[in-house]
């Protein structure tokens, strides 16, 4: 299979997408933060030619038109971009799509199927982000640990990380920069990326749009632990749980099949996540932590199995897979095992 890179003019923004073309069945590839579609480049090219792979850039990221983002909307910003997109692409128009979408990909696909479930075949969801967004909730129907969400949104973003992203630093010259991220993160510590594709990843990486319309969003104090809450533009403001909730999914009609996939050894969407406001203030990195009753590590796992939970007990039907030997990107570093489960699936489908 064949892909190409195209731009789209859709009657919200231009449009980055990566199209392996043919009138198969439509399967969606939705990155998460700090990614673009050309993430899903290798896999899209080894996918049977039965499919047709999409993978856009999000508003933001990549080579997309960087339009601001709205984090009042939560994520609808981003589906709703991504239904013009499939609305306006030839030869989709009227088919169920099938939607793979990674960590803040995943709760994308949960928010497409919620506004749009008669046009969805099947969802996967690669390490997803919670139901509840990201930080700041304390247990499985998504609590915020404090009115104003405090311990979410742009705020929780590393200002280091943020001006080395600002700089295009492609070094691994220090902790925070785009290419220790990937290499310490995004991938378990252990897996090597191959060099040319670490290149390519860090290119990717470093198109992110960095202000406050866009990544991290613009900060906000708070009164509470740790003295920081969402404001109401850009990324990290959009997945915070002042704004993003997908509890609702649970009682969709109709009820599109799922696989949760998932690595072993995740530490950015985890019950101990590194990137958690909560966990880190239990370690002792963070000062001043109130506690385990004020402002628990978020169950970021237990939240989406509880949704799924709820999802089978409401008729549907969701399949966990966890890949051992694994952290955030399965797709990356386990591609053959990743590949198989997910054509296994789209066969079980029908796809």
């Amino acid at each position: 299979m064949s892909i190409v890179a195209r731009h789209l003019v859709t009657p919200r923004l231009d449009i980055k997408f990566l199209d392996s073309g043919g009138s198969g069945q439509p399967v969606v590839f939705i990155h998460g933060n700090i990614s673009t579609g050309e993430f899903f480049a290798d896999l899209l090219l080894k996918m049977p030619e039965k499919y047709r792979g999409i993978a856009p850039d999000l508003r933001g990221f990549g080579d997309t038109e960087p339009k601001p983002i709205d984090a009042t909307r939560g994520v609808d910003d981003f589906v709703d971009d991504l239904h013009s997109l499939l609305h306006t692409i030839e030869g989709i128009g009227g088919k169920k799509v099938v939607l793979c979408g990674w960590s803040v990909g995943g709760v994308v696909a949960l928010r497409y199927a919620m506004k749009h479930p008669e046009e969805v075949a099947g969802l996967v969801l690669e390490a997803p982000m919670s139901p509840y967004g990201f930080g700041g909730t304390r247990d499985t129907v998504g609590t915020p640990c404090f009115d104003d969400c405090a311990g979410s949104g742009a705020g929780t973003a590393s200002p280091q990380f943020v001006e080395q992203l600002r700089q295009g630093d492609r070094s691994a010259d220090s902790d925070f920069s785009p290419r220790k991220i990937l290499r310490s993160f995004i991938v378990k510590p252990s897996f090597q990326i191959p060099a040319s594709e670490e290149d390519r990843y860090v290119d990717e990486i470093l198109k992110t749009q960095v202000g406050p319309d866009h990544y991290p969003g613009d900060a906000t104090g708070s009164g509470n632990w740790p003295t920081l809450a969402p404001g109401t533009r850009g990324m990290n403001n959009a997945i915070s749980a002042k704004f993003v909730n997908v509890s609702g999914f649970a009682k969709i009609s109709p009820q599109p099949k799922v696989l949760w996939m998932r690595g072993s050894d995740d530490q950015i969407v985890s019950d101990s996540s590194l990137f958690c406001f909560g966990f880190l203030g239990k370690l002792g990195v963070i000062p001043g932590w109130p506690g385990d009753e004020s402002f628990p590590p978020q169950p970021m796992v237990s939240q989406m199995r509880a949704l799924l939970d709820d999802y089978r007990a409401h008729g549907g039907k969701y399949e966990e897979v966890v890949i051992p030997d694994c952290g955030h990107s399965p797709h990356l570093e386990k591609p053959t095992e990743f590949r198989e489960k997910l054509l296994s699936f789209l066969t079980e489908i029908g796809a």
